[in-house]
């Protein structure tokens, strides 16, 4: 039996955990679990430990409703990151997570640390990275310090991705007012492992050494994990502190020690200091292993004088890892992280009492069973409401005609060229990058010494779930579906980041409810469960919420990179529309950026037709018969063709006949394919029952609608390509 630690004042306890973010009800569970007032470092590590952010307790009960197995899938939720089978002997090892609150507080800091926590998670498993994607949602570019964030965002992303030498290669922004007070920023990251040298996080082996990698420990970030479980208020600018502060060189030294130490046999466990630094990692591996844990923390490498545990357990300092070693193998890792000049400590072993014990210089700091702080975290079934559902959009007259439409949406913020933003990102390093951003639907990586190839992209469209969580949810996961598809990639796995409002509110957890619905749903439909994920709630300044955006990310893959097709329209070639157009004009762009109205319900996503026309169009890809290919999606059909013919400089005669609903409705399932005939193609789709129909051909440096209206390519690309820079040229 140890000593106890020295408790906080009864009163003043209370209090504190208040202000770390404990309800009245769970300071009561805390009080029951322990059966006496905590000491302030077991009062900051429950309150952690059971933050919205770590613990999911508004959204776990929801969470466990999504299909999570495959054949393909060799670990889903629950590890690091989903890890799926490629081929040859080799995994996927994907994930993505949020990094929302910091980055407004600290815009670039708080992006990099994202893109760093990402890449943790990935080669904790024993995944070399190969790829980051990102899926941003800013506010109106014209509110307060919104050019600020949007700066510092792009510019946190672009810094450490590149100085760790992981290419970004995909990703997705948009602009709504919104997120002006509250934007998000949501990282992912891809790496590649062999199917028998992947690392988990469950502790085993009482009296192994509990070793700590990597960086010092500082006091930035504590209680990050609290703040990003709590709304926004005036006061925003105070939490500064709790953003920690990204050191990429460090991660790089930490990636290349890592795979050097996985090459040989003395590792038992490793887990990344994410969210709740040394907290979480202790809790969760010996909790998941079954074992206790005891840590001496005056062992801890520390950059700052005069820490307490407290600050040392609840520290959020980045480029740090814990790791469990096997008996007699610590001299052999510890040269290892030297030689990269890291940090390696052993600062406490695993023990057989299923408790987390703290010491510092021989006090007792904290004493906890550990079966509670997982066990008995709070689990809340939410009240919720149904959103209610939205008429279906009547008539809308055209009050501009298709060719003023047109240049008006590829110049508006969310159809806009990304090249300001990607342009600062190196998308190259490493050299397997086949297809990089605005050359594709997916991302294009190749796997380094094979044919073979992943795609991966991010999608979400949040007017569609604010309008209708479920169809929006849906929607997500079929354009994640589509667009690996749309290289000619077989989609296999999703993660997820579920970015909602605050969850106390009925109607927001009705968001969340009706988006896992969805999303769930489509996972089912289309053979791409979901392997990793994260939720990130009480996105909300001053009760105003953003709009839910559950992002998804999706991976495929190719048997050869060589049959990856991109969206640049070659001449001399029919265009053919795959998929039912109805010319479903709710909740589309052109009706917010023509009409200047946001409303009606947003298109249905007939998940049987998905299935069908995408596994028709891959089958094409992969026979040859494709030259180009590009889904319909934000803009419709008349975009999506400007899009291809922006992509290579080649213009376009249109004849397929229709009004503007036609060919700017959202209309869900739909590819435009640039063949080098249509008869083939129309014929095969004839023959499966499938909806396709040929709308032009390509030629010449115009695009030219069905009514004789004529567009130089050139004018829409430089309307195209004008508008972030312009936005952002008077500087953050």
């Amino acid at each position: 039996m140890t000593d106890l630690p020295t408790p906080l004042d009864a009163a003043r306890a209370k209090q504190l955990s208040a202000e770390f973010g404990l309800k009245g009800d769970e300071y009561d569970r805390v009080l029951a679990i322990l059966g006496r007032t905590p000491s302030l470092t077991e009062l900051g590590i429950f309150s952690v430990m059971w933050s919205e952010h770590c613990s999911y307790k508004s959204s776990r009960f929801w969470l466990k409703q999504l299909p999570t197995t495959a054949p393909w899938v060799i670990h889903g939720p629950g590890e690091n990151a989903g890890v799926i089978d490629i081929g040859e002997g080799l995994v996927a090892v994907f994930k993505m997570e949020s990094h929302n609150h910091p980055s407004f507080i600290e815009p670039y800091q708080g992006a990099a640390t994202g893109v760093g926590g990402i890449l943790r998670d990935v080669f904790t498993m024993g995944a070399r990275p190969i790829a980051n994607l990102n899926a941003l949602r800013f506010g109106s570019p014209d509110a307060p310090r919104m050019k600020r964030v949007i700066d510092g965002v792009v510019r946190g992303i672009g810094g450490y991705g590149n100085c760790v030498g992981v290419p970004t290669v995909g990703g997705e922004v948009n602009f709504h007012p919104r997120y002006n007070g509250n934007p998000l920023v949501n990282a992912m990251t891809v790496g590649i492992a062999k199917a028998d040298r992947i690392f988990l996080s469950a502790a085993a082996g009482v009296g192994n050494a509990v070793v700590y990698l990597g960086s010092k420990t500082g006091r930035d970030g504590i209680h990050g994990a609290t703040m990003a479980s709590t709304e926004f208020a005036a006061d925003s600018e105070d939490k500064r502190p709790t953003v920690q502060v990204g050191d990429p060189f460090a991660e790089k030294l930490l990636i290349e020690a890592c795979m050097e130490l996985m090459a040989t046999d003395a590792i038992v466990a490793i887990q990344d200091m994410g969210a709740a630094g040394l907290t979480s990692s202790s809790v969760e591996m010996a909790g998941k292993g079954g074992v206790g844990i005891e840590l001496q923390m005056e062992n801890v490498p520390q950059r700052e004088t005069g820490m307490t545990a407290y600050e040392m357990m609840l520290s959020e300092s980045q480029e740090r890892m814990l790791m469990i070693l096997k008996p007699g193998r610590e001299a052999m890792a510890e040269a290892i992280f030297r030689k990269w000049e890291l940090d390696f400590a052993i600062i406490g072993h695993l023990t057989d009492t299923g408790r987390i014990v703290i010491r510092h210089h021989g006090v007792v700091e904290a004493d906890i069973e550990l079966a509670p702080l997982e066990s008995q975290a709070p689990l809340y079934e939410r009240p919720w409401v149904p959103t209610p559902k939205l008429p279906v959009l009547g008539t809308v007259a055209d009050p501009v005609g298709l060719k003023a439409a047109l240049l008006t949406l590829v110049a508006c913020p969310d159809l806009c060229s990304r090249r300001w933003i990607w342009d600062q990102y190196d998308s190259m390093v490493g050299g397997q990058t086949a297809k990089r951003p605005g050359a594709a639907d997916a991302a294009v990586v190749r796997v380094e010494d094979h044919k073979r190839a992943l795609a991966m992209t991010t999608d979400c469209t949040p007017r569609y779930c604010l309008a209708d969580p479920e169809e929006g949810g849906k929607q997500a996961v079929a354009e994640a579906w589509r667009n690996i598809t749309a290289v000619g990639a077989l989609p296999l796995a999703i993660t997820d980041n579920m970015n909602f409002g605050n969850p106390e509110k009925p109607e927001i957890m009705g968001q969340f409810a009706g988006a896992v619905m969805g999303i769930g749903a489509a996972c089912r439909a289309l053979d791409f469960p979901v392997v990793s994920g994260n939720v990130s709630l009480y996105n909300e300044t001053e009760g105003r919420g953003i709009l839910p955006t559950p992002a998804i990310g999706g991976v495929g893959v190719l048997e050869d990179v060589a049959q990856a097709i991109g969206l640049a329209m070659p001449a001399d070639h029919d265009l053919v529309l795959v998929g039912a157009t109805q010319g479903w004009l709710g909740q589309s762009l052109w009706l917010r950026e023509i009409a200047g109205r946001e409303e009606g319900a947003p298109p249905p996503v007939d998940l049987v037709a998905e299935r069908r026309n995408g596994d028709f169009v891959r089958a094409q890809i992969l026979a040859g018969a494709v030259t180009a290919c590009h889904d319909c999606s934000d803009g419709g059909l008349l975009v999506a063709v400007a899009e291809m013919a922006m992509a290579s400089g080649i213009g376009a005669v249109l004849e397929a006949s229709g009004d503007h609903a036609f060919w700017y409705g959202e209309d869900q399932s739909r590819y435009v394919l640039a063949v080098p005939a249509a008869a083939p193609i129309l014929a095969a789709a004839a023959a499966a029952g499938i909806p396709a129909t040929r709308i032009g051909h390509s030629r010449g440096g115009d695009l030219v609608l069905p009514n004789g209206d004529a567009i130089s390519i050139l004018t829409l690309a430089a309307a195209h390509e004008a508008t972030l820079p312009a936005l952002m040229r008077d500087g953050a």
